[in-house]
């Protein structure tokens, strides 16, 4: 596996917690010493071991919340 750095700029909230202690995170964070970004994705609680995430540019991260804000949670077949 290859190395990588990593920087956690800014916690934005956790948005769930795991029976095994991981939280789903987001978080303004670097990697490799590039541009921030908004990353989403599940974190030991020492941020030491992550799980599969997704980074979202400025851009994208306003697509989501425009898309967001025009569904109706409620009305979506989910639980």
């Amino acid at each position: 596996m290859a190395d990588f750095k990593f920087d956690i700029k800014n916690s934005l909230g956790t948005i769930s917690e795991s029976s095994k202690g991981w939280k789903r995170e987001i978080n303004v964070m670097t990697w490799n010493n590039k541009k921030a970004k908004v990353d989403i994705r599940e974190w030991d609680e020492k941020h030491e071991q992550m799980g599969k995430g997704i980074t979202l540019s400025k851009e994208e991260l306003k697509q989501l919340k425009d898309i967001l804000n025009k569904i109706n949670i409620d009305e979506l077949e989910i639980e």
